[in-house]
């Protein structure tokens, strides 16, 4: 296996068509009780599949506020067949760290467990984006609040094709989908800067399909390339959103995200350990915001509230760490 970890290394086949932005990084969280969310570019209806912008390869390496690579070893491909059973979700199952960041088992794949705030809100995400795809090698990674409101809620569902923005309402029995918006990261550039290549080679973070191609397409700030590689020198870290994918408005306002700018990152998965967990050490997680902070983010959103004017915390922070820049 190759020795540069990303979230895809563990074999997955060739990944074809897919389904067709209260996003991370407003100053502090949501515009209070609004129900709706501003709508995105390049929406689809949840149940009509469009074609999303060249997904990576696959062996290569969540109330809201704003927010070329290096050529990997091959990896076996898993033979799938038309008897192979869909991907299935459970709710309130485990959320078992995987034995390797780059190396998803089953058991690692996303369940809602402990620590979830309305897990049945992802769980419905989820399960519409794996009928949708309706494919027997899908993986679902992780799936993260984008927006999180009373009766409204953006769940970001980040697969082995692609990341899912999957817009829900408060409905009876469960919350019901009105919208998915695909990640669309562009064609790579001819000219990748000095930290995205460096990146791209780093075994220490890892970045699922739509964060590597968003790094590779050259629309990523060296702002935050460069925080995330000073950042693994400490820790091994797993990020879920980077660009493309997320909310392009801050959930139920009118202001624009960081992360379609290319200025912000969320990371949920810190040396292993998921942020959601409330097994995680508290200081693990507070210790990379204060340190993203040290480093240039003038955002750092999180599950705690820490001191100081770069921290802020709201429900859909729970389960991620974003970090958010000016530049």
């Amino acid at each position: 296996m190759s020795t540069r970890r990303t979230i895809l290394r563990g074999g997955i086949a060739a990944l074809g068509a897919a389904l067709g932005a209260a996003a991370c990084d407003s100053s502090h969280g949501n515009a209070g009780g609004a129900a709706t969310s501003s709508p995105t570019t390049g929406a689809t209806s949840p149940t009509s599949p469009a074609s999303s912008a060249s997904p990576a390869s696959p062996t290569s390496a969540a109330t809201a506020t704003a927010s070329g690579s290096a050529s990997p070893a091959p990896a076996p491909s898993p033979t799938a067949t038309s008897t192979a059973p869909s991907p299935t979700v459970t709710p309130g199952g485990p959320s078992s760290p995987a034995a390797s960041p780059s190396v998803p088992t089953p058991a690692a794949l996303w369940t809602p467990g402990p620590g979830e705030l309305n897990p049945d809100v992802k769980a419905v995400a989820v399960q519409h984006i794996v009928a949708e795809l309706n494919r027997p090698d899908l993986l679902v990674y992780d799936a993260q609040y984008g927006g999180l409101l009373d009766t409204s809620a953006s769940v970001l569902v980040v697969t082995s094709v692609a990341t899912y923005d999957v817009r829900l309402v408060q409905a009876s029995p469960q919350w019901k989908v009105t919208q998915v918006n695909p990640s669309q990261p562009g064609p790579p550039t001819t000219t990748p800067t000095a930290a995205a290549k460096a990146l791209l080679a780093s075994s220490r973070v890892s970045l699922p399909p739509a964060g590597l191609a968003d790094v590779r397409s050259g629309q990523v700030h060296d702002s935050v390339l460069n925080v995330l590689l000073e950042l693994s020198q400490e820790h091994e870290l797993m990020v879920s959103v980077v660009r493309s994918g997320h909310p392009i408005y801050v959930f139920g306002t009118n202001r624009l995200s960081d992360h379609p700018r290319g200025r912000a990152v969320d990371v949920w998965r810190i040396d292993g350990h998921a942020v959601v967990d409330p097994a995680t050490p508290t200081a693990l997680v507070d210790n990379l915001m204060r340190r993203a902070a040290a480093l240039g983010s003038y955002n750092v959103g999180g599950p705690r509230q820490l001191s100081g004017p770069q921290f802020f915390s709201d429900p859909t922070h729970h389960d991620h760490v974003h970090m958010g820049f000016t530049t």
